[in-house]
């Protein structure tokens, strides 16, 4: 068995729980499309932190991990069965031989079979409560007629739940009368600030809103001397200037959230909330939260 990621890494190795489950349950000659899930018992939620560390694992710590982080193989295409392949096909053709398969081969954990519906109403609700689950992102919508086009997400279109919540303003990229985006925080229950994000760029009216409201940090400021990457995982850090964390903004974030409760997308910066303070906004770790005031 072969474990692929998205930008062509091979990580077998950290899931032998996966690898034994595929010699027992799984044809030959099979290729499968879809994501692994790692569930963090400690804290009850999925981890893709849990799943970095799974990925990354060498083959002596592997099985310690397996134990403590078990992981899922969630189904949602079939791309060659029996040594064909099946890129050709519609998606509804490919959706029927992939819900054959684990019908066939009573395919029960950790193989999992990605619900799909054509009902609208169906759709709404699992978008407005499945996505309560930390790590549940949104729903993906493709056409029954789409054929599988490797790299290319084509047709498809990815429906992300967003929550408004608030964050503190601890950086900043750009100048206090032109701010270009927002580094943001919040406080821990020790009372020290940690960041949870950053936004996207803001636009050009946004920027207006923020203009000359931050102040330029006094020393001390708890994030002198960290760094922060310009996109996750990227080895490239932003240019900041720190500002005293007293602002908070209103921000719209999705459902990408690593333990800890740090958003792994770029969040959107919404408003500043010059009616709240800082001692408003929702504890580090709470994750998304509804807005204040």
């Amino acid at each position: 068995m072969l474990l692929q990621t998205r930008r062509g890494a091979l990580v077998q190795g950290g899931f032998p729980d996966l690898v034994a489950a595929a010699g027992a349950q799984l044809p030959h000659g099979l290729v499968l499309d879809g994501e692994l899930l790692v569930w963090d018992s400690e804290v009850g939620a999925l981890s893709f932190e849990g799943l970095q560390r799974r990925a990354a694992a060498r083959a002596r710590s592997a099985p310690a991990l397996a134990a403590k982080l078990s992981a899922v193989f969630v189904a949602f295409d079939v791309l060659q069965t029996d040594g064909q392949e099946l890129l050709h096909l519609p998606y509804v053709e490919r959706r029927a031989r992939l819900q054959a398969l684990f019908t066939d081969h009573a395919l029960t954990a950790p193989w999992t079979l990605c619900p799909m519906t054509t009902d609208p109403a169906k759709a709404r609700e699992w978008l407005e409560v499945w996505t309560d689950v930390s790590g549940v992102e949104g729903i993906l919508c493709k056409p029954l007629t789409s054929r599988y086009l490797p790299g290319h997400r084509g047709a498809w279109t990815k429906v992300r739940r967003r929550d408004t919540t608030e964050a503190v303003i601890g950086a900043i990229t750009g100048t206090l009368t032109r701010p270009q985006l927002l580094v943001l925080g919040r406080h821990d229950p020790d009372g020290r600030l940690r960041p949870v994000g950053r936004t996207v760029p803001l636009r050009t009216e946004a920027a207006w809103l923020v203009a000359e409201h931050p102040t330029a940090a006094d020393p001390g400021h708890p994030w002198e001397g960290v760094t922060f990457a310009a996109t996750w995982g990227s080895r490239d850090v932003l240019d900041v200037r720190l500002v005293r964390p007293d602002l908070v903004a209103e921000i719209s974030a999705d459902r990408s959230i690593d333990r800890g409760g740090v958003w792994r997308h770029p969040l959107r910066f919404r408003r500043l909330r010059l009616d709240v303070t800082v001692d408003d906004v929702p504890v580090f770790g709470q994750g998304p939260a509804a807005a204040v005031g």
